[in-house]
């Protein structure tokens, strides 16, 4: 336990020492943009008409329409594109499937969305390889479905668009295939290991990237599984333990946040340590979009194998839900990545084979995120949100109070940590209107609630303000503080979004004991603050209303502390 505390407490520092090497801040930041993610399309018999060829089309389509709703640019699917390489109906001649699954992406084309898949397991074939070079000309950036994607690479000619690396505005994506080669080749004659020799192609391809470029790889088998125990790197998560350190150590000094995967079908969110426990990263495993739905292993197969093999858990979780079909929108905006998730429940009421195409109905069941300019930290349950600190310019935030509540554990029993993330955006980027009025630059906030909900514990905010030019009239009167962005993107007083509570203003310092929905400013150390419960934008401003008005509570509380009025 001791040493799982540890690497909980160095990663924060890892990470952030990682982003500072790598990443200065910037003021010119590019328009937002987004892509999807999705995972394994198996399908078993084509009971209802709608998924042929062992292809989950049936929940293609409805996906589908999910990524034109949402914009993307292009989606990425991690693996299993088929359940079947060959399919025989009814004693007719072997038919070969792969090409059924491409024909299922047309209406992305039509719509003007890309479509980057890598292959899993069930199409890991020598012949898949070669189809999959056929069918999915884009990996290499050739033919017409490639939709603005540049600066493609692979690591060898015989993984010639099976891994393969590109560029999208702000961004570089490294796609990586571990199975059976072109040539008919596995490295070191296993399909287990297939991944090692392409190393330092990857850790070229993160490094070499654009300043303040954002960086995500993807493969099909996951560093730590929750059902199966093979993984990216063996048969399973303690196996290869050298080249683990290489690979998560590369994406841990390159500033990469997120790697991401299929396999398990389930959705499962966890940081992930190197074996040797100096480097870290959060691996996110994608929920179904398969007739099948897997159960986590309990104990979990870190329990199994690195804690006998290193001594300690490699394994944070953060999140895990399990029976759900999902998808995954990343919204990259400058420096800043938000991350929604969203699922439906599979129709069948849980542990369950699908045997007809279910009406999906998708809810949004997280979001969470990072910043290149922000930092992140580990809050177990029962911890101090406190911890919470950052700067950015001349503006610096603080959780002054608040503990994490949650009692949430996954399949295994393993209470569920909080990973809190910090971002900032410049006050004088944006819609000039909206912005003119704000005394501090824009912090954002992820990663406080539990799945499937908005609502965060109550916390306590607290950020710094520029004085200078502020008039005395909105000082002191609760005109003015810790301010969030409603609906039409004006900026309100952050209290006037938390879920309950009663508005009330304090002309002073926080102290503990105020009640939630409070919120007040410090005049002597130019600070504001208010108890929330949620996570969003914050910045401090003068507060607005529809129609352009300013608003807020004209009662205070002097508490005692004239001193602390200018």
């Amino acid at each position: 336990m001791k040493k799982l505390l540890r690497i909980n407490n160095e990663y924060a520092l890892a990470l952030t020492l990682a982003l500072v090497m790598f990443f200065a801040a910037t003021s010119a930041f590019a328009g937002p943009w987004k892509f999807g993610v999705m995972s394994d399309t198996q399908w078993k018999a084509n009971v209802d008409g709608e998924n042929p060829e062992t292809v989950a089309v049936g929940i293609i389509n409805q996906l589908n329409t999910q990524f034109i709703n949402h914009d993307v640019k292009f989606v990425i699917q991690v693996g299993d594109l088929v359940d079947k390489e060959t399919n025989s109906p009814n004693g007719l001649p072997l038919d070969r499937t792969i090409d059924t699954r491409a024909a299922a992406a047309q209406p992305l084309y039509d719509a003007g969305i890309g479509f980057y898949p890598l292959r899993g397991n069930h199409e890991g074939s020598q012949t898949a390889a070669g189809e999959f070079q056929t069918l999915y000309t884009q990996t290499t950036g050739s033919g017409p479905h490639v939709f603005g994607a540049e600066n493609f690479s692979s690591p060898f000619p015989n993984l010639s668009g099976l891994s393969y690396s590109f560029d999208y505005h702000n961004a570089r994506f490294v796609i990586l295939d571990q199975f059976t080669r072109t040539d008919g080749t596995s490295y070191l004659n296993s399909t287990n290991n297939n991944i090692i020799d392409q190393l330092g192609w990857i850790d070229a391809r993160l490094s070499t990237r654009p300043r303040k470029a954002h960086a995500f790889v993807f493969s099909h088998k996951n560093l730590i599984g929750q059902n199966h125990t093979d993984s990216l790197f063996g048969s399973n998560p303690a196996a290869n333990p050298d080249a683990q350190n290489a690979f998560i150590g590369s994406l841990a000094a390159h500033g990469v946040r997120y790697h991401l995967g299929g396999h398990d079908h389930v959705h499962n969110r966890s940081i992930v340590a190197s074996p040797d426990g100096s480097a870290f990263v959060q691996d996110i495993i994608a929920s179904s979009n398969s007739y099948k739905f897997y159960i986590p292993q309990n104990p979990s197969n870190d329990a199994k194998y690195n804690v006998p093999g290193f001594g300690f858990s490699r394994e944070t979780p953060i999140a895990q839900e399990l029976f759900t079909v999902g998808y995954y929108i990343f919204t990259v905006d400058g420096p800043r990545v938000t991350v929604e998730h969203y699922a439906s429940p599979n129709g069948c009421d849980g542990d369950c084979d699908l045997v007809t195409t279910p009406t999906l109905t998708f809810t949004k069941r997280e979001t969470f995120g990072y910043s290149l300019n922000g930092r992140e930290f580990l809050v177990p349950q029962g911890g101090a949100y406190t911890t919470v600190e950052d700067s950015y310019h001349g503006t610096t935030a603080w959780i002054l109070d608040g503990i994490n509540g949650s009692t949430a554990t996954d399949y295994a029993s393993r209470p569920l940590t909080k990973a809190v993330d910090t971002g900032w955006t410049p006050r004088d980027l944006g819609t000039p209107k909206r912005n003119d009025d704000l005394a501090s630059d824009i912090l954002t906030l992820w990663g406080m609630a539990d799945l499937g909900c908005e609502q965060t514990d109550v916390y306590t905010l607290s950020m710094s303000y520029d004085h200078h030019g502020q008039p005395p009239i909105h000082l002191g009167r609760g005109l003015f503080g810790l301010a969030s962005r409603d609906q039409d993107g004006n900026w309100i007083n952050a209290v006037d979004r938390n879920f309950g509570g009663a508005k009330k203003f304090v002309l002073g310092p926080w102290k503990p004991g105020y009640e939630f929905g409070t919120y007040g400013i410090d005049l002597r150390t130019h600070t504001v603050w208010a108890i929330i419960n949620y996570n969003a934008d914050f910045a401090v401003a003068r507060f607005q209303q529809e129609g352009g008005e300013y608003r807020g509570e004209e009662h205070r509380q002097r508490d005692g502390h004239s001193k602390d009025r200018d």
